[in-house]
Order: structure tokens, then C-alpha cells, then sequence
């Protein structure tokens, strides 16, 4: 049988085929991160918030009361809802503002003391000004009275539908008015037993201003709590005495408005002047596994916060929690890290341990010494992806990031979008939910690391309601709101696709494709090579807005290309000889079938190189799988 071509992809493939025969060209590049063997099992995070995900109030009123405009409650999340998201290709839910954090609302009732709004940010309250580390959100709860009995049978339902549980911990800061009613037997709240009379203590919690108590800040752009709603405690004043460093550092009694001033800084052993007050970890720690590193902490004087936050965990583990989601990790010392993920380890060996931090040049320092499983690639992979769909940036930067980071790619978290970043579909990201398909698709693809996914994302939520203190293109995670897209997916409780729009539809098709696919590729978990600069630099037509790597693992052979584009783009895709001989790839013709999209197309070996003509739509992208054998014998010159 001899195919026929159009003329376009007849002229590619000649020029291709010819103009490498003769080139003698091998380079390919010889990345080997872990293989199959050595790579943990590809985790899919879901990303969730209960307080909006079951919200189906569509008022949404700006800065609307939770009586005005609702909450998603712990019951919302049925067994069927925790079914969809498992079948959605997600392995583990990460239930986002559970812990119990500052809000306005008046739950005395229970015990609870009310929180003042001058130290609140929004009126619902960040997740991450923690009240109590013992307990959990009471906006979120059926009875406030049974919530922590709520929560344990949310987790019980979630590992019933085959997801594993994570809630974040929060260590570098919490809530001004922190105040634990559940806390176990023995346990002291943090701050209970410092001097306030010094600055710092190794054992203190918190740093002090000494003789000055806390001052609220001065508001700007006309910010007003709660929006101007008169509430006796919205007075200006807040009472803390001696005031304390403020979350993010901040040593002013007085902190700045953009300062984290609903927060205060916690004390990890770190002297005013940088210096620390623990043992060091020896250099040598780093090559050696987390039962050595429990084995250097036992009998140590550690500072009290470490053991404060090491009960925390372990009492969470205990309820039946499966990982963590470590907030600003990198603001807390390396030797912190290696103390608590161990004892986390020695109680729970596959614990997911994951930590938010936005400095490349310690990654392999948290990594190795602090024991942490996986790290944000924020600052790396998402931040050059969302460059070039925002025509900023070119895909030769997201080789380059996978070439530096190649050794440590299988513990790199990759996102495209989360409570901090801004919707895809967004004004202020890429304005297109199309646009994130590529994006979604390379990121999952590039290595064995997990995948996390924020809810909504996968129906192209926009983010585009003013909530109140949250504004629009960020999902709020301060005010009382509900996701219209969600709300259409949730349909009365039936958690299905009937009043999706077809654009919603197609998009949630695909990430179900992807995310399924990438959990049970072996090829995904094994060795990788970039084709990026080698089409870059031979591929007429193939430019900084398409980006193609191989990967494979035993009989697995995957190529994965991408248009970034939002024009069409025609090109040779060539494959190096290299890369040919690790396939054991003669001369002939070889057919590859999309494991997303379904579509075939043909690869063509020549003498020193193959090629794959491809016409890609915008935003278009593949994951082709070679199958086995040859189609046909080819004449390179066609």
C-alpha cells in the first residue's frame, strides 16, 4: 500500500528526511531523571475549598453575609461528588480552609470567641490565619457543635471513594487571636507560656515589640472592614500587648497595610539578627533517609515551637488525615523540616508531604535535609508556561527550566492553577480555557510528579465576580461566594455534566482523559528526552510557541508535542538519531495514535533521523503512543 500526501506534508517530509541524511546530527539529550523503579506513583491533587465547592446560592453579593450568600458545607461532599472527582483521574483531595481559621460570625454559642474584623481580611477569613490548630471551620459544619465529628466522617467518605486526604499546615504565622478550645490534654496554646518581656526567647512562640502594644493599620484605598457594615467590634483597635512581629516579618507595632497584619510571626528558633538557636544538621544528612535524620533528632533540645507543631501533625495523622500542604515552607528553617517530616515519616511512611516555596536555589536543601516529598514549581515550569501563553516568553525557557531542574523534576509539584494564581480562563491570565489545555497537558506529562488540579478548573472557571475582599480573576478564599460553573456541575447533587455548556463539557472530557492517562502510563514515570532544541534548530516551522519531548519506559514510547500558540502551526517534527537508537527505531514507517485526542499520524524513519509531519490547530496538543511494529517500508525521498 503507498499513501499519498498533500503537497505541504510531502514537501516537509522530503526536505526533512533529505536534509538530515546527510547532517550526521546526533544529539539528543541524555536526561534520566528516576526511572519506573525508583519513581513514587504520579499523584493528581484536587484542590478544593468546602466552603465554596457546595454552595449553590447563586446571589453572590459583594462582601455578602453567609445568611446573603451561603456556604458549602462538609455534607456537600457525598459520596457521589467524592466519586466524580476520583473518576475525574484525582488520587488525593486537598481540603483547603478546614482548619479552624478567623471569621466573622458569631458562633459564642459554642464557646468560640468572637474575631474583631480589624484583623480579619475579608468577612468569611483567610485559611491561613489558623485560630485553632485542634479543630475545624465551624461555617463548615452542619452542627457546629459536632464539627470535628463532621470532618472524621468527611475523611472516612473520601477514602471510601479511593481519595487520600490533605489539609494544609500553616507554621510560619497564625491568627492574631489564637485561642484553642480543642486542643488535647497537655497541650499548651502557642504563646501561653512565653516572657513578653524580651524580643525573643528560644522557647518563646512568638517575637515581641517590647513596651508597645499592637496599633491596626491604617487602611487604603478606602478600604473599610466589612465594607463599611457597622459592628461593635469594628473600632479601629485591636488588643495585643506587647504587640507581636507581624506573619510576614513585619516588626512594627504598627504593620503596613499590604503587611500579613491579620497574622503574627511564630518563632522557629531564629534569633532578631538571623542567627539560629538549635542543632545544625549535619551536611552529610543530606544523602541519608528520613529513619537516620528521626534517629539525629531523638534527644535533641529542639525550640518549643517544633514540638508544638509535631503534636499538631501527629494528632491529624491520627484522625485519619493523609498529607500535608505546608504553607510558605520556605520561611521556616531547613532543620525544622527535617525534625517534623521525619517524626511524620516514622508514623506514617506514605504521608504526601508537599511545601509551597518560591526559591529554586534551596529546592534540593528542602528536598534532602528537610525530607519534603514534593516542592512548588511555581517559580520555574508554571511561571514560563503562563509567559508564553501570555506572549511574553518562549517555550525555549520551559527546555531550559527542565534541563536545570532534570535531577530533582520527579518532586516538582506542577500546577496551572491554585487558591493563589489566577484562573486560566481569566482577563488576567490567558483568557481562554483552551488556552490551558497545552499548558495542562505539558506540565502533567514532563515527569512523574504530581499534577494538582484547583476545582473548576477543569470547566474553565473564569473567576470573573467581584466577591468583596477577594477580587476577580482569583477565586475568593475570603469571602462568602459560590463558582458558577461548579454550582452547573453540582446540579442539585446529581455531580453530573447535564448543564454544562459544551464547551465546559469538552473541557472536563479532557482533563479526565489526561489525568487518568497520567497515572497509568509507565512511560510517564520513566526516561525523558528533550526534542526541543534539536526541532529548534531543524524544523522549519516549529517555533518558541510549540514545545515536544519523548518519554518511555520499557515497551511504552511516548512523543508529546504542543502548540502554545493561538495560530495554526505546520512543521516537520523531527526525532534524532540518538533518540532512535534508544527506541531500537530502523528505517520504515511507524504509526502513533493519540492517547488523548484519539489521532493517528505516521512517524517516518529515515537514515539519521524520523520525522512527523504535523498541521496543529491552536492551542492544540498530543501524547502519541508508538505502537508496535512498522506500517510499511518507506522510500525517505519519498
Amino acid at each position: 500500500m503507498k499513501t499519498s500526501y498533500s503537497p505541504l506534508i510531502a514537501k516537509l517530509l522530503a526536505a526533512a528526511l533529505l536534509g538530515a541524511a546527510g547532517c550526521g546530527h546526533k544529539s539528543a539529550p541524555e536526561q534520566t531523571p528516576p526511572t519506573l523503579e525508583d519513581a513514587q506513583e504520579k499523584a493528581i491533587i484536587y484542590q478544593v475549598l468546602p466552603r465554596l465547592f457546595g454552595n449553590t446560592n447563586n446571589t453572590n453579593k459583594p462582601w455578602g453575609t453567609i445568611a446573603e450568600n451561603g456556604v458549602g458545607k462538609f455534607s456537600d461532599f457525598t459520596p457521589k461528588a467524592l466519586e466524580e472527582i476520583h473518576a475525574l483521574g484525582a488520587t488525593h483531595i486537598w481540603y483547603t480552609g478546614v482548619l479552624h481559621h478567623a471569621l466573622v460570625g458569631d458562633y459564642t454559642t459554642f464557646g468560640i470567641n468572637n474575631d474583631d474584623p480589624d484583623v480579619v481580611k475579608g468577612r468569611a477569613g483567610s485559611p491561613y490565619a489558623i485560630k485553632d490548630y485542634y479543630s475545624v471551620n465551624p461555617d463548615l459544619a452542619d452542627n457546629p457543635a459536632t464539627r470535628l465529628q463532621e470532618f472524621r466522617a468527611l475523611v472516612e467518605r473520601s477514602h471510601a471513594a479511593g481519595l487520600k486526604v490533605m489539609i494544609d499546615i500553616v507554621p510560619n504565622h497564625v491568627a492574631r487571636a489564637y485561642q484553642s478550645l480543642h486542643k488535647p490534654q497537655g497541650i499548651r496554646d502557642f504563646g501561653a507560656d512565653d516572657n513578653t518581656r524580651v524580643t525573643y526567647a528560644r522557647n518563646n512562640n512568638f517575637y515581641y515589640v517590647v513596651g508597645k502594644d499592637f496599633r491596626v493599620p491604617v487602611a487604603e484605598n478606602g478600604y473599610r472592614p466589612l465594607n463599611g457594615e457597622t459592628n461593635p467590634l469594628v473600632d479601629g483597635l485591636f488588643s495585643e500587648s506587647p504587640a507581636k512581629w507581624t506573619g510576614n516579618g513585619a516588626r512594627s507595632a504598627q504593620p503596613a497595610f499590604d503587611d500579613w497584619y491579620e497574622t503574627v510571626k511564630i518563632n522557629f528558633g531564629v534569633r532578631p539578627d538571623g542567627s539560629t538557636h538549635f542543632p545544625e544538621l549535619p551536611a552529610e544528612y543530606a544523602g541519608r533517609d528520613y529513619r537516620a535524620h528521626a534517629q539525629f533528632w531523638t534527644g535533641q533540645e529542639v525550640p518549643d515551637t517544633w514540638k508544638k507543631f509535631r503534636d499538631i501533625a501527629h494528632y491529624w495523622l491520627d484522625f485519619g488525615v493523609d498529607g500535608f500542604r505546608y504553607d510558605m515552607a520556605g520561611m521556616v528553617p531547613v532543620e525544622f523540616w527535617s525534625y517534623l517530616n521525619t517524626s511524620i515519616k516514622m508514623r506514617k511512611p506514605d504521608a504526601l508531604l508537599l511545601a509551597e516555596i518560591y526559591t529554586p536555589a534551596r529546592y534540593r536543601d528542602y528536598l534532602y535535609l528537610g525530607k519534603m516529598d514534593f516542592l512548588y514549581d511555581k517559580v520555574g515550569t508554571y511561571d514560563a508556561i503562563r509567559a508564553v501563553l501570555q506572549g511574553t516568553g518562549s517555550t525555549d525557557k520551559i527546555a531550559e527550566i527542565q534541563a536545570d531542574l532534570q535531577d530533582i523534576s520527579a518532586h516538582l509539584l506542577r500546577f496551572m492553577e491554585n487558591h493563589d494564581e489566577q484562573r486560566i480562563a481569566s482577563g488576567r491570565f490567558a483568557d481562554s480555557a483552551e488556552a490551558g489545555k497545552p499548558a495542562m497537558l505539558v506540565s502533567t506529562t514532563l515527569s512523574p510528579a504530581p499534577t494538582l488540579v484547583y476545582f473548576g478548573q477543569e470547566l474553565g472557571e473564569p473567576a470573573s465576580g467581584d466577591a468583596g475582599f477577594g477580587k476577580a480573576s482569583r477565586t475568593t478564599i475570603f469571602d462568602y461566594w459560590s463558582i458558577p460553573s461548579v454550582r452547573r456541575w453540582n446540579n442539585n447533587g446529581n455531580f453530573d455534566t447535564a448543564q454544562l455548556t459544551d464547551a465546559e463539557r469538552a473541557l472536563r472530557t479532557f482533563y479526565q482523559r489526561l489525568l487518568n492517562f497520567s497515572t497509568a502510563s509507565s512511560a510517564l514515570r520513566g526516561q525523558y528526552a528533550d526534542l526541543h532544541g534539536y526541532n529548534r534548530a531543524h524544523s522549519p516551522g516549529y517555533g518558541d510557541k510549540q514545545f515536544a519531548f519523548a518519554r518511555w519506559h520499557g515497551g511504552e514510547k511516548l512523543l508529546v508535542v504542543a502548540n502554545f500558540g493561538d495560530t495554526a502551526a505546520t512543521f516537520g517534527l523531527q526525532i534524532p538519531e540518538a533518540l532512535l537508537q534508544q527506541w531500537h527505531l530502523s528505517q520504515g514507517h511507524y504509526r502513533l495514535l493519540g492517547q488523548i485526542s484519539g489521532r493517528s499520524v505516521d512517524l517516518f524513519v529515515g537514515e539519521k533521523t524520523g520525522l512527523i509531519a504535523l498541521e496543529l490547530a491552536p492551542y492544540e496538543s498530543h501524547i502519541f503512543q508508538l505502537e508496535n511494529g512498522k506500517v510499511e517500508a518507506v522510500n525517505p525521498t519519498l
